[in-house]
């Protein structure tokens, strides 16, 4: 039980975040109420918390209110419709808040595509876009590499200025590379996957695969290339997330997916990804 005096500083504290906290939420939800439910959430966690622990108090309390308002967006379903008039309330403009301005700038057009973004790229482009905040702490409110985050937060902007996708995101493009990829991997052809490797490709795995058996890390088309030659026979191709990658089922259930980066039809990228939570949120629908 906290005494008096730390409980004030604590609500002193949290009130001096509160209108960069209602900032955030309020861009990744498009509603003032669901914003202020998760704001409220925030303060509830922040209470039960060892406070002592924490080392950045603004850092932890942006995680905790993207992660809320991420699981709001989840539970009330991806496409849900959006007002056009819904609009955002001017925010006050305090030093605190000085970052959280620029988000003005972009609100309308996130209203407008709201429907055309999954949960993760909206939190990815919000915080990014419109907060600044760094790609590595974005993949860990995310629970993905800052490599998969920034994949995110790219494709929402692309939607959100309405350019034709470029190749990198373009799915047919993907698809040809994961198919070829797959099929040479399941024949071992460990040649014709390295050509189909950027030769400084880059294969991260999360704490879940690594306890599975995976490698940490891989680096340049040789190492990764020998991982995947004369397996992934269980694999299918699968789009996750809005991209296409490889997805691991086992009696319809995902176990492990590989989330692929393709540009100019090489594989830069691969995240081997088996966390259950992690899974849960790449929406995985198989194309096999």
């Amino acid at each position: 039980m906290k005494n008096a005096t730390v409980e004030d500083t604590l609500v002193d504290d949290f009130e001096a975040h509160r209108p960069r906290l209602n900032a955030i939420a309020h861009r990744i939800l498009g509603s003032p109420i669901e914003a202020e439910d998760a704001v409220q959430e925030t303060w509830i966690r922040l209470e039960r918390s060892d406070v002592d622990s924490i080392e950045n108090l603004g850092a932890w309390l942006t995680t905790v209110v993207s992660r809320v308002s991420l699981d709001m967006l989840r539970s009330r379903g991806v496409r849900r419709e959006v007002r056009a008039d819904a609009g955002f309330e001017p925010i006050a403009h305090t030093d605190l808040e000085a970052d959280a301005i620029l988000a003005d700038s972009v609100g309308q057009a996130l209203l407008m595509v709201l429907n055309n973004l999954t949960p993760t790229e909206r939190v990815a482009f919000v915080l990014h876009d419109a907060f600044a905040v760094p790609f590595t702490e974005i993949g860990l409110i995310l629970g993905r590499s800052p490599n998969a985050a920034k994949q995110l937060a790219s494709r929402a902007r692309q939607k959100v200025h309405g350019t034709d996708p470029t190749p990198e995101f373009d799915i047919r493009e993907q698809r040809r590379v994961v198919e070829a990829f797959l099929t040479a991997a399941r024949g071992g052809a460990f040649q014709t996957l390295v050509t189909l490797l950027a030769p400084d490709v880059d294969l991260d795995a999360d704490a879940i695969a690594v306890s599975m058996g995976s490698p940490a890390a891989l680096h340049g088309n040789e190492q990764v290339a020998g991982m995947f030659s004369g397996r992934a026979l269980g694999a299918e191709v699968a789009v996750l997330d809005g991209a296409v990658g490889l997805l691991w089922q086992v009696d319809g259930k995902p176990k492990v997916a590989w989330e692929f980066t393709v540009r100019g039809g090489l594989v830069r990228h691969i995240d081997m990804v088996a966390d259950p939570a992690t899974l849960s949120s790449l929406d995985p629908v198989s194309l096999s």
